[in-house]
């Protein structure tokens, strides 16, 4: 089982069952909602998906008909997006897991849609902030 929660805490889920097809999307859509260079998202079946808190938290955006993106509706964390279509299964915003998960991504998909600063190259890696940071630029 997996735990995860909103950003301020008012949304608490829990997935029974695994998550399925996980993804690196950058596609427009997907970084103007999160608000990053792509979104990691994972397909969990509904009848696992469990708001275990503030169920009347969660709001939605419906950007097409059918196709919805839910949020909380105090720090607007995305939880995850449904489709009228395929009403059997969320797609699930990986970011709000608390818990640590086995399942790996399988792909990035929409590359061509990338962000033009997203090169997808491997950058060097920090425990924390870059080294130098909140330091005077020198010229």
């Amino acid at each position: 089982m997996y735990k995860g929660s909103c950003l301020c805490g008012g949304v608490e889920i829990s997935i029974r069952g695994g998550l399925q097809d996980i993804i690196h999307c950058h596609c427009s859509l997907c970084r103007k909602s999160s608000g990053t260079a792509f979104a990691t998202n994972g397909f969990v079946d509904t009848e696992g998906l469990t708001i275990d808190q503030g169920k009347d938290l969660i709001g939605f955006f419906e950007l097409r008909s059918g196709k919805k993106r839910h949020f909380c509706t105090v720090c607007a964390s995305p939880i995850y997006s449904s489709n009228s279509e395929d009403p059997s299964r969320v797609r699930l915003r990986l970011g709000i897991l608390d818990s640590d998960i086995t399942e790996r991504p399988i792909s990035h998909n929409f590359v061509t849609s990338r962000a033009n600063w997203d090169s997808l190259d491997a950058l060097p890696r920090y425990e924390a902030h870059e080294p130098n940071r909140g330091k005077e630029k020198r010229s």
